[in-house]
């Protein structure tokens, strides 16, 4: 067995990124508990599933990725990624997020996976953090 294994949530209405983010986290060695594409279902399934991790992406058809991971979160810390076509504008909301701009890859997913991780659940999803990284992979962590 896996010791690295997470049971990742994955939250986007793009239902072919979904599935394509499934199958690349099952291909790492990770389980895909839920994929939702709405805030609602969203925060239902992060409450029924107790994900280790959060995938989300920031801009939903209904609702909002941030949305998500603050009623989330107000319930119990779960690390989380946001996934944007713009990173700048997440990053002005939530200066500490770890932030995945699309298109990404693998490696960059695993980056992304192993930041966010790290984070700890004392980190806070609005607190203000001094410094941010952009990586060769897309993904951008304070």
């Amino acid at each position: 067995m896996n010791r690295n294994r997470l049971r990742i949530m994955v939250v986007d209405d793009d239902a072919m990124i979904a599935f394509l983010l499934g199958e690349i986290l099952k291909g790492l060695g990770h389980d895909v508990c839920a994929t939702e594409a709405t805030e609602d279902g969203a925060v239902a399934a992060a409450l029924f599933c107790k994900p280790d991790l959060m995938i989300v992406d920031e801009h939903l058809g209904e609702g909002s990725g941030m949305k998500v991971v603050d009623v989330v979160c107000e319930h119990e810390w779960v690390p989380h990624i946001f996934v944007s076509g713009d990173v700048n504008a997440v990053e002005r909301l939530r200066p500490r997020a770890v932030i995945m701009a699309k298109p990404y890859s693998e490696a960059g997913l695993a980056i992304a996976i192993q930041k966010a991780m790290g984070q700890g659940s004392k980190a806070s999803p609005r607190a203000p953090r001094s410094s941010t990284m952009m990586a060769q992979s897309n993904v951008q962590s304070a």
